[in-house]
């Protein structure tokens, strides 16, 4: 085994940390908008009927 397996790149693994960050800060404030303006459910469209007619 050479002491190459055992060196780690840490720009990636920082890289990986940063990310992961602003993945949990991105998730955050998208709880807290959920929270501050909940998004309607979807409503059901009423059927088109016929149109009416024009006099």
């Amino acid at each position: 085994m050479s002491s190459d397996d055992k060196l780690i790149d840490f720009s990636a693994e920082r890289g990986k940390r940063i990310h992961d960050l602003h993945e949990k800060r991105l998730n955050e404030m998208r709880q807290a908008f959920e929270r501050a303006l909940p998004m309607p459910k979807g409503r059901k469209k009423a059927a088109k009927g016929k149109p009416k007619k024009k006099r």
